[in-house]
């Protein structure tokens, strides 16, 4: 299959390239990181660099098994690199490799090179790796497919997006799913990247042995997005289940569930204060599709579910994003980045003769843009001022 372009992500990437940088790139398992390399290899081709320069391994290929000590992986990359040429190192799942933080040092230090990796586990950034290359690595994020994305995916581009925002919104953005056009294919495949994230990356890795709790932490989590969720209400739901489990489990579950970026955590940020506030926060799945082939139910909010989307867009356009409040008023986003602040409410539709969503931002700072975003035609256009936006516009504007 021919590469998904996502030229999101190449912009991003291409000053980059040839710099004594690791290029880090990191996402949830079947995101679409594989991709990316290959394109990243394709632009170095354009630009005239010989293949015999490029050195590309899967560590989760069967064909590379015997090379995930690093000793073993250095040896077997001496034999391949020209030390009168630049190499390019790209290397996928770089964690499935024992002790891989000490290879990719040596390699920076041995070789003239230039050196790409993914990993599926937030982890990839913490401990050993941040010692060996403190200030020498920059951090590609990577998401499922945007809306955008989507629509050029699958050579809708030409249509009216709202045509394709329902199936979008239910089975979300991962390539392998966006690739089917049966439904009920959609949601095997979703559960299975699903069960194979919750049971590699996050059980295998802890070595959790009875895994029926933190499935149903991932369950809560997918059922409550968008609802500001604490520690001890996630353990006295369980427990009332039945289940003796301690605050101290919960949260290291929680944990894992985001290293995995199964699941991101959104602080609340007090406005006014002008700091974070600890405590509660909000969770939201990395794709709306494990809503739907996780929870199985036919009624989930459909509001909460355009507020998760709102968030992911947020993310794949660089802001920093927290939930905000002002003294007792809750803003759904505040998102920030080094030149922009938006304020952000979302609804599935603003209730008749209900002004919540225009109140809440009547006190805010002047001078920051404020939006309402709906999934009714019929609310779009300017509320005191305050802009009103349709989901998909505000996706694909």
């Amino acid at each position: 299959m021919e590469p998904i372009l996502r030229p999101l992500y190449l912009k991003r990437i291409e000053p980059m390239i040839d710099t004594e940088f690791i290029k880090v790139i990191t996402g949830v398992r079947r995101s679409g990181k594989s991709y990316l390399l290959l394109m990243i290899r394709d632009q170095l081709l354009k630009r005239g660099i010989s293949e015999k320069q490029i050195i590309y391994l899967n560590f989760e290929n069967p064909e590379y098994f015997d090379l995930l000590d690093y000793r073993k992986l250095y040896e077997y990359l001496k034999k391949k690199v020209d030390k009168s040429k630049k190499t390019y190192f790209f290397f996928d799942e770089i964690q499935e490799v024992h002790e891989w933080q000490k290879l990719i040092n040596g390699l920076r230090v041995a070789f003239d090179s230039d050196i790409y990796i993914t990993g599926s586990n937030a982890s990839l950034l913490s401990g050993e790796l941040a010692s060996y290359l403190t200030g020498r690595y920059v951090q590609i994020p990577v998401l499922p497919l945007t809306f955008r994305e989507y629509l050029k995916f699958k050579n809708y581009e030409q249509d009216d997006p709202a045509r394709h925002f329902n199936d979008y919104l239910e089975y979300g953005g991962f390539p392998s799913v966006v690739l089917q056009d049966n439904n009920q294919l959609k949601r095997d495949v979703l559960s299975g990247i699903y069960n194979s994230i919750l049971l590699r990356d996050v059980a295998g890795r802890a070595t959790i042995k009875n895994t029926e709790v933190l499935e149903r932490v991932g369950l809560f989590l997918l059922g409550n997005a968008g609802q500001l969720i604490s520690i001890n209400k996630i353990a006295n739901t369980l427990r009332s289940s039945g289940f003796k489990i301690s605050n101290n489990t919960i949260e290291a579950y929680l944990n894992l569930l985001q290293d995995a970026f199964l699941f991101y955590k959104v602080p609340r940020y007090d406005i006014r204060g002008k700091e974070l506030l600890k405590g509660q926060g909000k969770f939201y799945a990395v794709d709306l599709g494990f809503v739907r082939s996780q929870l199985r139910r036919e009624r989930i909010n459909r509001g909460s579910k355009i507020e998760n989307l709102v968030y992911l867009e947020l993310l794949s356009r660089d802001y920093e994003v927290f939930v905000g409040k002002y003294d007792t008023k809750e803003i759904d986003f505040v998102a920030k980045n080094d030149s922009d602040t938006l304020y952000i409410q979302v609804t599935n539709q603003i209730p008749q003769n209900n002004t919540r969503e225009t109140d809440n931002f009547l006190h805010l700072p002047t001078g920051y843009r404020k939006i309402i975003i709906t999934n009714n035609w019929d609310d779009v256009g300017v509320i005191d001022g305050i802009e009103v936006v349709h989901i998909t516009d505000f996706l694909i504007k």
